[in-house]
């Protein structure tokens, strides 16, 4: 089984979640309004934390700083893959992240090879609007996400 690892990047502002997400690049995302937590697979013998970390950082072109940094959950999702979520509180800005590249043939069948990016846009996001947004998969992550930031007293 595949297994991959993200973090959801929220901040309070007044009172209210913010998450980071990003666009998916490539052909078959452009023009959908769909976005997704930076996530991504395992390396060979790399710890979840280590791999989430890794992939937020290579997706957004940015280290990652935070100030607090927590498990979500696992989930399966719809593909078979199981992916371990985690949080992180970052004030960092949506302004100047990048990701990395993929090679693919597009169209299919043409043999022309072009380079797209992974992730081609990056928005903070009020948590009900990303909840709207968010590919399906991942809304249980921002779920919790409330849940915690609830039981901490952090919204008020």
């Amino acid at each position: 089984m595949k297994r991959s690892a993200g973090i959801v990047a929220y901040q309070i502002q007044n009172h209210q979640i913010m998450v980071f997400l990003a666009h998916m690049g490539g052909p078959y995302w452009k023009g959908i309004d769909r976005w997704s937590i930076l996530k991504g697979e395992f390396q060979k013998g790399e710890p979840c934390k280590d791999a989430a970390i890794r992939e937020f950082e290579e997706e957004c072109g940015k280290p990652l700083t935070y100030t607090h940094f927590f498990y979500l959950h696992t989930e399966k999702q719809k593909s078979g893959k199981l992916v371990t979520f985690f949080a992180a509180e970052t004030n960092m800005s949506a302004e100047g992240c990048f990701s990395n590249t993929f090679l693919k043939e597009f169209p299919k069948g043409s043999h022309h090879i072009q380079e797209f990016q992974e992730m081609d846009d990056y928005r903070w996001f009020p948590l009900e609007e990303a909840k709207q947004k968010i590919l399906s998969g991942q809304r249980k992550a921002l779920i919790k996400l409330e849940k915690y930031c609830i039981e901490k007293g952090l919204l008020s």
